[in-house]
């Protein structure tokens, strides 16, 4: 009840912000001028620079939408044919054949099973052919000074955003992404490519946008930093029997429980995989009208959400994963 009027609330702040009339230019905005006087003392940028840069910042509309419609609320019938289907499949094995040593040295060097690698750049960008339309700088100042329920996040990323920017001398207005502010073949927020890209093809620099070597590194390594867990469980298939699964099908995604403790709540693995004293969570996977699709996630499947913090993200990933691994 308490995860429903937190998404009604959203959806309203969103809805308002889009419904708005037309706002003075960001590059006016008292509140955008004091994050302008922020970059200035805290990072040494040119304050008659920054205002032109907000000055033709535009408002995006999509992306205070979408920023309240969580993944979640979408059927997971829905959501997982989107991403597990004949397309994507065919498109991985073709990506896994042209970056077969690319993928075979990222999993030795970082214990992250290729397929994974793969399956997250298909989720994310279709092998790097659809990297977003959205102007980043419209897309984070939007999020940044509109979207309050999330407003310092988004902030945060646009401060790392125009670092990179002046770092790497792109034009600020040129560098296109999601509706998020996420970039390149990866789909990394800002705050992200700077802490993880890397430079896997040893040219001098981390380009996430055209280079795939990078790309696949830079998963690899996001991963590996989160957490991952070489030769571990990702997710196992579950069912469920009884009522009292339900205690644990709370929609956290760390884990927390062990298998036996599901055990005696009704959940009981498909498969015996899993080493006894196993830190695990159960994931409940709904679809109106049907019955639910139940998962046992694992400390990976954590690792997963930490790349999108959404079950039906982390589960699409294992499960595309999975199907590109059979089909190869």
């Amino acid at each position: 009840m308490k995860r429903f009027a937190l998404l009604c609330l959203m959806a309203f702040v969103a809805s308002a912000a889009a419904k708005a009339p037309a706002q003075t230019p960001y590059g006016e905005r008292p509140e955008v001028r004091a994050f302008v006087q922020e970059m200035v003392e805290r990072h040494g940028f040119a304050e008659r620079e920054l205002v032109h840069v907000f000055s033709r910042a535009r408002r995006l509309d999509v992306a205070l939408k979408a920023v309240a419609t969580p993944a979640s609320a979408r059927a997971w019938s829905e959501y997982r044919a989107l991403f597990v289907n004949d397309r994507l499949v065919a498109g991985g094995l073709e990506f896994w054949r042209l970056h077969q040593a690319t993928l075979e040295r990222a999993s030795r060097d970082y214990g992250v099973p290729e397929q994974f690698l793969v399956a997250i750049l298909g989720i994310e960008t279709l092998y790097g052919r659809q990297t977003g339309r959205w102007r980043v700088i419209d897309a984070l100042t939007t999020l940044a000074f509109d979207y309050p329920p999330r407003a310092a996040f988004f902030r945060g990323e646009l401060e790392n955003y125009l670092l990179i920017a002046r770092e790497t001398g792109a034009d600020v207005f040129s560098v296109r992404g999601s509706w998020a502010g996420a970039i390149g073949i990866p789909q990394f927020m800002p705050g992200s490519y700077l802490r993880f890209a890397v430079d896997f093809d040893g040219d001098g620099h981390a380009n996430l946008s055209a280079n795939p070597a990078d790309a696949i590194g830079s998963v690899a390594n996001f991963l590996k930093q989160h957490g991952w867990k070489a030769g571990e469980l990702v997710l196992l298939d579950a069912e469920v029997k009884g009522e009292a699964y339900r205690a644990y099908a709370d929609g956290k995604v760390q884990p927390r429980s062990t298998l036996e403790e599901l055990a005696k709540a009704g959940v009981v693995a498909k498969a015996a995989e899993a080493p006894p004293g196993a830190r695990a969570v159960l994931i409940e996977l709904e679809t109106p009208g049907r019955p639910s699709d139940f998962r046992i996630g694992f400390d990976n499947f954590y690792v997963l959400t930490r790349y999108n913090r959404s079950s039906f993200y982390a589960t699409a990933v294992a499960d595309l994963a999975a199907a590109l691994r059979a089909a190869r």
